[in-house]
């Protein structure tokens, strides 16, 4: 949730600046802006509600001119969406602007402040405080200024600024709150994701917390928070920007579900090794430790959304299998009820950005109780890869759309082989087993294709079921938490009440909401549950409700008890969610291009959830 673009060099900075922020568009927002300083030291900006092309239209009709410049997509957290509260915010003096990802969390306290000490406030934003007391603090030093500011502030924050004062300087800075920096022949960058410049450099800097950036169109210089020069690596990054682009699908959703053969595939690959026809695990690329693996009590799953819903798979699977205790736990409440944690638990924490704030706060939580984190991650030098004590990647790619479907998915495969590697090294499962199940797991990429097969069908039935405005997911087992997730992607790209149910309870209250006509939609591909989840169905169809049935290929067992049936290809029952859940993402999509929705930016969503 909101993007942060600058540069500093020879170019015009205006094309430069509405490229990148279009770029963030996936990010989520709801204003946008620029600020930018020309050759006779004039600070302009052009801010207003809505879309990029807004602030297009805002510039053609108001120019403005530079070679260096700052821009912003703001999601809002403190103050309504509008023209005033969005980014960038200017000082009193005009000559001062700064942009802000993140929440400080005692702005109110330094607002207070302020305003005794003759600040005007113009916004209801908690960034505003920041370049009054840059304004304030100034002593001829930006750099200094900034430190002194920096050490003001309680909460997260990623910030550019550009000043009259340095007019050959753009600056920056971060705590938890995602910032990159490159440089190019032509001059030197900023962002918030590396898509946003990627067109132009494929060598960044990634900055840590703390930490603060000065650019000039030649150099890049980084400091610590004692303002003493720090040397990084560049990383470099092999996906280029067509990646990043729709690549002829009508939706980024749509083409990032095509991709999904190609996710696991790449999830698969670097984490196995072949020979002589057997499939083995690479404990080069595999982190925990055999010694530490055998201390483990127990396990949390602990994340956001869906990357939670992939916890809850895991939890099936290993409580099922290996029998440790496992608890999934939702980040944004797992600190707060004081968790028992100690030094023999595994955490293991889900996040596709690497930046979710909940999770980072837990990560922190649990590491300060003596547990150690892994992390399932799928951006390389994000914040929770950095700080996690072991990291394994899903290779996945950029995901632009904000609704998730190839980044489950490779989620899904990680867990699944993280799952075996713990298995193995406590002795549980052998070379045999390993062997089985990874051949098994080689398989679900083209599973996964197959579905595809499929689509024009699931397009029709979402053409005749759009108009629904409650729609409910049964299942019992592992297929309650393939469920939730389906249950998720429709509600929140179609904007239809939709709600997931372990299908025993339904009796327990929800039943009373069905109706004639009502559409539940049953998971079905557990087949020891099979005789409970049909008498569940029964429930749901004696009271006038639709059902479709999901099952495995050639189940014939649900063929009088539903209106519909979809199948897909049969897998080991613990790896059926990275198969099941691409005909629920389809019918998602289709539902939601049906009712004219926006689908990869569903209205009061974020890709990357960066605040509590």
């Amino acid at each position: 949730m909101c993007g942060i673009i600058g540069y500093i060099g020879e170019k015009p900075v205006v094309p430069i600046l509405l490229s990148g922020l279009e770029r963030l568009e996936y990010r989520g927002y709801d204003s946008a802006g620029i600020a930018t300083l020309d050759k006779n030291e004039n600070l302009e900006i052009r801010k207003v509600k809505g879309q990029i092309t807004n602030l297009r239209r805002l510039i053609q009709e108001k120019p403005i001119s530079g070679s260096m410049g700052i821009g912003h997509t703001r999601w809002a957290t403190h103050g309504e969406p509008n023209d005033t509260n969005a980014h960038p915010h200017i000082n009193m003096a005009g000559d001062l602007a700064i942009v802000h990802n993140g929440i400080i969390e005692n702005y109110q306290e330094l607002k207070a402040s302020l305003t005794s000490a003759g600040k005007v406030f113009l916004s209801q934003t908690d960034t505003e405080v920041i370049v009054h007391l840059l304004e304030y603090y100034y002593n001829g030093d930006m750099m200094q200024t900034i430190l002194k500011v920096l050490s003001c502030l309680q909460g997260s924050y990623a910030l550019g600024i550009i000043s009259k004062h340095s007019p050959d300087k753009l600056y920056c800075a971060r705590k938890d709150s995602p910032l990159v920096v490159g440089k190019t022949s032509h001059g030197s960058f900023i962002a918030s994701d590396i898509p946003a410049i990627l067109e132009y450099s494929r060598d960044v800097y990634l900055l840590d917390n703390m930490e603060v950036a000065v650019l000039t169109k030649d150099d890049i210089k980084i400091y610590n928070e004692l303002g003493r020069e720090v040397h990084k690596d560049i990383l470099h990054v092999d996906w280029d920007i067509k990646t990043a682009q729709k690549g002829g699908f009508k939706h980024y959703m749509i083409k990032e579900m095509h991709e999904e053969p190609e996710s696991l595939r790449d999830t698969f690959s670097p984490n196995v090794a072949q020979k002589d026809g057997m499939f083995s695990l690479r404990d080069d690329q595999l982190p925990l430790p055999a010694d530490y693996v055998r201390s483990i009590n127990r396990i949390f799953f602990v994340a956001c959304g869906t990357a939670y819903h992939c916890g809850l798979v895991g939890k099936h699977i290993i409580e099922k299998q290996l029998r440790i205790p496992v608890i999934a736990d939702i980040a944004s409440e797992f600190r707060y009820r004081d968790p028992i944690i100690d030094k023999n638990d595994l955490v293991i924490v889900i996040s596709q950005s690497g930046e979710t704030a909940d999770t980072i706060a837990a990560m922190k939580l649990a590491q300060s109780k003596g547990a150690k984190v892994l992390a399932i991650c799928n951006v390389v030098g994000s914040t929770i890869a950095r700080e996690a004590d072991y990291v394994s990647y899903t290779w996945a790619g950029p995901e632009i759309s904000v609704c998730s479907t190839k980044a489950y998915v490779s989620q899904l495969m990680l867990t699944y082989i993280t799952i075996l590697d713990i298995g193995r090294k406590r002795g549980i499962y052998d070379a045999e087993y390993i062997n089985r199940a990874l051949t098994e797991l080689n398989t679900l990429p083209e599973k996964n294709r197959s579905v595809f097969e499929n689509k024009a069908y699931i397009q029709q039935f979402a053409s005749c079921h759009y108009g629904h405005e409650s729609v409910f997911f049964i299942g019992r087992g592992l297929d309650y938490a393939i469920a939730q997730e389906a249950s998720l992607k429709l509600k929140e790209i179609s904007y239809i009440h939709s709600e997931a149910l372990a299908a025993g309870e339904l009796k327990h209250g929800t039943i009373a909401l069905l109706e004639e006509g009502t559409l539940v939609i049953a998971i079905a591909l557990q087949k020891e549950l099979a005789e409970k989840i049909k008498s569940n169905i029964t429930e749901c169809r004696v009271r006038g409700a639709k059902i479709l049935v999901l099952v495995e290929q050639g189940d014939r067992f649900f063929d009088d008890d539903a209106d519909y049936i979809w199948e897909v290809p049969s897998t080991f029952p613990e790896y059926s969610p990275a198969l099941a859940i691409l005909p629920m993402q389809l019918l998602a999509y289709y539902i939601s291009v049906q009712r004219g929705n926006d689908v990869d930016m569903p209205r009061n969503l974020a890709k990357s959830v960066t605040v509590e």
